[in-house]
């Protein structure tokens, strides 16, 4: 969501943070936290979007999301290929995916943020507390709703800029023909990010449903996991979790 003369030094400030805290959970000992914590954000997605796995339309672009915006796998890779065409962007890529770049960046350095941060208060906690409450808990002792509705935001606008650009037959063609040029520079799994987003949403048509129900029930989430009384939050989590 920036002007493309500046998707360099964002991108490459994004992930700088990514790195720097990567580097710190390794050296504190907050890494299995961290882990932890995804892993349990990964399961309640799972959960909240399972009626989107039973419609064949939405299933390509709910996988998309699940897996590579809200996913618990290790991005380093696609970090790292990330950082370094971040000054020759808009030579490798085609202009109107400059700002999925930098949105992609954009949202990883936001979640890990708040990963780490939650995982600081994850481990404190200790093992002594069911996952549900250890969580809640350490959602409200990290704070930070500005971060979180900024998360939503940028998810939705990713989902919104795939959609429009998935109706540009040229930008597909491009999309394609970078294949062989991507993987000769290294930039394999850059290329399949594009191309899994862009395929997600030539199946799904019309986004509007698909990127309106994420906005509300992301939003009744956040709202819950910051505002509803903390017994009745976790029961909230903890049924929601039961359903996978």
């Amino acid at each position: 969501m920036s002007a493309p003369n500046h998707a360099a030094e964002h991108i490459r400030a994004h992930l700088a943070r990514v790195a720097e805290l990567r580097t710190l959970a390794e050296g504190n000992g907050l890494a299995s936290a961290v882990h932890a914590v995804k892993q349990l954000q990964a399961r309640r997605f799972r959960a909240t979007y399972l009626d989107f796995m039973d419609d064949p339309r939405r299933v390509p672009a709910t996988r998309f999301f699940l897996e590579e915006l809200y996913g618990e796998h290790d991005f380093a890779e696609r970090d790292a290929q990330f950082a370094r065409i971040a000054g020759a962007l808009e030579r490798v890529f085609p202009p109107a995916l400059t700002a999925l770049a930098v949105d992609l960046a954009e949202m990883h350095a936001l979640t890990e943020t708040l990963d780490h941060q939650m995982a600081g208060h994850w481990l404190a906690l200790g093992d002594g507390i069911a996952a549900p409450e250890r969580y809640v808990r350490s959602w409200r002792l990290t704070g930070q709703r500005v971060e979180r509705e900024r998360q939503l935001a940028v998810v939705q606008h990713m989902g919104h800029e795939l959609q429009k650009h998935t109706r540009s037959k040229s930008l597909l063609l491009a999309l394609r023909m970078m294949r062989r040029p991507a993987q000769a520079a290294g930039l394999s799994a850059l290329q399949q990010f594009l191309e899994s987003g862009f395929a997600a949403f030539a199946t799904l048509g019309d986004a509007q449903g698909f990127l309106g129900t994420i906005a509300e029930r992301e939003q009744f989430w956040v709202n819950t996991l910051f505002d509803a009384a903390r017994p009745t939050c976790v029961q909230a989590l903890d049924l929601e979790l039961a359903r996978i």
